[in-house]
């Protein structure tokens, strides 16, 4: 006797971006841009700059470079995962690594680190949230970390009394 065979389910739509993660997009990019402009006009006082900064900004790049990446193309797929992956252990690095720079600031906690708190706190969100299927919280996250730890902390960078805010605008 033959099997009847059930309906399947329509595979789900693909979430794509929206307006605002357009522009979070764009943000990234423009953070990135000013990044590598400042890395690249304050070559010269390479060698001046601490140990403990190369490592955290090598990582913040990776994430500032993946975000318009991961937020603009297609999601859900096996890329998309293991981009994400590689996100999420940017971020955690990063914010990880922020605490050795406080070695540099005569050993003082800024309110910046409040953020990397936040962030060890909030990237694994991101990540079981993914691995969970609880699109809607993952979403929300992911926002909520883009606009926090990457575009207002990383608008703070730029100050003239911080390393990149002086390669960038001196």
């Amino acid at each position: 006797m033959a099997a009847i065979a059930e309906p399947t389910a329509a595979p789900a739509k693909p979430i794509s971006a929206d307006t605002f993660e357009r522009i979070l997009a764009l943000g990234a990019l423009l953070l990135l841009a000013a990044a590598l402009t400042a890395l690249a006009r304050g070559y010269s006082e390479w060698g001046r700059v601490p140990w403990q900064v190369w490592p955290h900004l090598g990582t913040i790049l990776i994430a500032l470079a993946l975000t318009p990446v991961m937020l603009l193309r297609r999601r859900g797929d096996r890329k998309h995962r293991l981009l994400g992956r590689i996100w999420v252990i940017a971020m955690l690095a990063t914010a990880l690594l922020s605490f050795n720079l406080r070695l540099i600031n005569r050993g003082d906690f800024s309110l910046i680190h409040l953020l990397s708190a936040w962030t060890l706190i909030q990237a694994p969100l991101i990540w079981w949230s993914a691995r969970t299927h609880r699109v809607t919280l993952h979403r929300r996250t992911v926002r909520g970390m883009v606009t926090g730890a990457l575009l207002i902390a990383g608008f703070f960078t730029f100050p003239f009394d911080r390393l990149l805010g002086h390669w960038l605008f001196g």
